[in-house]
């Protein structure tokens, strides 16, 4: 069984994402392997909203060097949700 908490990683707070959440959008960081469907649902009952749509992106790593060896960060997935009207996230 999946819990809403795995597939929703945290919310992301950027400034490009503070200047969304008036329109209703909020980003999240969320698991690689969730589908849009899954993260719709553990939104609307970690958050108890109504989800209108989800567009879901994915970065890949980087390649960095660190000291004498190459590294490479993580692949992200983030999801863009759009609430209904009216609804919206109380953030603390």
């Amino acid at each position: 069984m999946i819990y809403p908490q795995d597939i929703i990683r945290s919310l992301i707070r950027t400034e490009k994402s503070t200047i969304a959440e008036p329109l209703g959008k909020y980003l999240f960081l969320v698991a690689p392997r969730s589908s849009k469907r899954q993260i719709k649902e553990a939104v609307e009952q970690i958050y108890r909203v109504k989800v209108k749509e989800v567009n879901t992106l994915i970065s890949k790593g980087k390649l960095k060097k660190v000291r004498y060896q190459i590294g490479k960060t993580a692949d992200l997935k983030k999801a863009l949700v759009t609430l209904q009207e009216g609804q919206k996230i109380e953030i603390a």
